[in-house]
């Protein structure tokens, strides 16, 4: 027996969550369907449509958010002299609610991955050139994950900023090889960012 289509539409929105397979798109879907009351379904449904409708990508960070700019980029108290470079805003989340940072990012939106095809012109890598012609920025600090793809990406910006009077850092002490940031607790965060060390130019 097939499910009926809006089930199996709502099944194959599930399934596409990350660590959600078949049977548990399965579960979910049925639980949506047959546990939560219309009301429930119907909020649910609205704050989908507002994530759609009110989030967009903050046109000089790139972090997702709901006012331009961000509530970061806004802040005049943050240290503008502090560029920190991640690869998604959930790494942004991750490093404010560690209280450990008081400068400025920047979100790649991805790093570079040529076995996914996905180049230098695929990720926000532009904007971040046009950021560092600021002539208050003292200090990129890269804080991508120490993954083959985040390391390609850092090497890269380094190699671009090999002639531009930038100081270049990298977060190091603390974050093992081949972790995400995500996952990095506020004490071994703090180490790495006060274990930056900074990056040679060849």
């Amino acid at each position: 027996m097939k499910y009926p289509k809006p089930l199996q539409d709502l099944v194959d929105s599930f399934s596409k969550l990350p660590g959600i397979g078949k049977k548990t798109a399965e579960r979910l879907a049925l639980f949506t369907v047959n546990e939560l009351s219309q009301e429930e379904r119907e909020l649910f449904h609205t704050r989908l449509a507002s994530v759609n409708d009110e989030l967009t990508l903050c046109p000089v960070c790139g972090v997702i958010t709901d006012v331009t700019p961000c509530s970061i980029c806004s802040d005049s108290s943050r240290d503008q002299q502090l560029l920190m470079v991640v690869e998604d805003t959930k790494d942004v989340f991750v490093v404010e609610q560690a209280n450990t940072f008081h400068g400025v990012y920047h979100v790649l939106q991805g790093t570079i991955a040529p076995l996914k095809r996905r180049g230098p012109e695929d990720i926000n890598l532009r904007s971040l050139i046009e950021r560092l012609k600021d002539p208050s920025i003292k200090e990129v600090i890269l804080a991508l994950n120490s993954t083959v793809d985040g390391e390609t990406t850092s090497l890269y910006i380094q190699r671009l900023l090999k002639d531009v009077d930038i100081e270049v850092s990298q977060l190091a002490q603390g974050l093992p090889a081949g972790g995400d940031l995500q996952y990095a607790d506020e004490i071994t965060l703090r180490r790495a960012l006060e274990g930056r060390r900074v990056m040679k130019r060849d």
